[in-house]
């Protein structure tokens, strides 16, 4: 018991710690001194003002991470997991249920505790700053709309694994690859299904802007099936654009504060950016290692399913399937971290090699550049982020990484 609990302590103490120690060197790393590729982009009292943002944002994030530990420490050792197992067993469901209802009321807990934090950071900070469009009603409804989604989507493919091992041998093996198609299968319904649930998709209108689109698309043999814009203006200011969906179900979405702001070559040249991410394969190898993973990890699970010791360290009265995927995510946090290490570089790799396509597919160097220096420069983004913090969770390069890349493609 001692022992399993002790290492889940060092090893939520020691996520914190790196978490915190690269939060606070990234803010040392601000450099008040303007990069010179930003000048004449960014006035000197705008760049001073990124770097309030960045400083403010991160100290918050960190008051939010000191808290959020301290509750799962104490939730911990005061044998909370029992007490919640204990409340919802006494309404006697059968196991799966069971294991829906202790799952779901902690993803809750966790979302209630933390409520605070984002109605802070979306209507104070992001406010201040000049981000914010999101209505109480805007932000009360998508709240509700993610909760029935949890439920709707949620409680079938988690009562299925609970199930699988409940059951069947290699429940693993066959967990994994349950999980996998489901996650395949998101990825087709959420461009026509759940991103619509939350956001206003609409034809983006014919003009110079969409001929260009269609016309790189035709020569880049890229199907797809429409080029839509978003209503991101109706939550926030900041921009971006992205690709959804697989065959014939992509769709390019551009935020409408995106339009407003870029010319059309560099919204062009974004989009040649996105579109390589398809023609390179950049989706499907993401895929494939997150197959890979997600086999690794249900593998190791079978290991540590009903562990009479792990749920000795959580003081737990009874043992359950539904708990042991709880706890086990602790023990495999350190292999998920690596992971996502692995994943984020692999990621970052891809966008260098997504801009070297996109200035040679479409040219137009200078308009991609300049896009990308609006976009830094709009949505405040840190220029000079610390190493560490770029390693631990940027999925992307750090823009000026970008800028010197793509000035030396020909």
């Amino acid at each position: 018991m001692k022992i399993y609990l002790i290492v889940i302590l060092l090893i939520l103490t020691g996520q914190y710690l790196l978490d915190l120690l690269s939060s606070w060197l990234n803010v040392q790393k601000a450099r008040p001194v303007l990069p010179k590729e930003f000048r004449g982009y960014y006035k000197a009292r705008e760049y001073k003002r990124s770097q309030v943002y960045l400083k403010e944002k991160t100290f918050f994030e960190m008051i939010q991470d000191t808290f959020n530990f301290l509750i799962l420490v104490g939730f911990i050792l005061a044998g909370g997991f029992n007490i919640l197992d204990g409340f919802i067993r006494s309404f006697r469901f059968n196991t799966i249920l069971t294991g829906i209802v202790f799952t779901f009321l902690l993803i809750i807990g966790y979302h209630i505790l933390n409520l605070p934090f984002a109605i802070y950071h979306t209507f104070i900070i992001e406010e201040k700053y000049g981000f914010n469009r999101t209505t109480p009603k805007t932000f009360i409804l998508d709240l509700l709309k993610s909760f029935v989604l949890l439920i709707i989507i949620g409680s079938p493919i988690l009562a299925l694994v609970l199930w699988l091992f409940e059951s069947i041998s290699l429940a693993w093996f066959f967990a994994w690859l349950t999980v996998f198609l489901f996650q395949l299968v998101l990825l087709f319904i959420f461009p026509v299904v759940l991103l619509p649930l939350f956001n206003k998709m609409t034809p983006l209108k014919k003009g110079r802007l969409r001929v260009k689109i269609e016309r790189y698309a035709r020569k880049e043999n890229f199907k797809m099936q429409g080029i839509f814009t978003m209503d991101g203006s109706r939550r926030s200011t900041k921009s971006n654009a992205f690709f959804t969906g697989f065959g014939r179900l992509k769709r390019i979405v551009l935020f409408d504060t995106l339009i407003s702001q870029h010319t059309d070559n560099e919204l062009v040249s974004i989009l040649a950016h996105e579109m390589s991410h398809f023609k390179n394969k950049h989706i499907i190898k993401m895929l494939f290692l997150s197959f890979l993973s997600f086999g690794f990890m249900f593998f190791i699970l079978s290991v540590f399913i009903n562990n009479p010791a792990l749920f000795a360290a959580f003081k737990m009265e009874h043992i359950s399937v539904y708990a042991s995927l709880v706890f086990f995510g602790f023990l495999y946090s350190p292999i998920s971290l690596i992971q996502s290490f692995l994943a984020n570089s692999l990621s970052r790799k891809f966008e260098f090699e997504a801009d070297r396509y996109a200035v040679k597919s479409f040219g137009h160097k200078n308009d991609f550049l300049k896009a990308l220096k609006k976009l830094s420069v709009h949505n405040l983004t840190n220029l000079t982020p610390h190493p560490l913090k770029v390693i631990l969770s940027y999925s992307h390069p750090p823009v000026l990484k970008r800028i010197e890349r793509i000035k030396k493609t020909s």
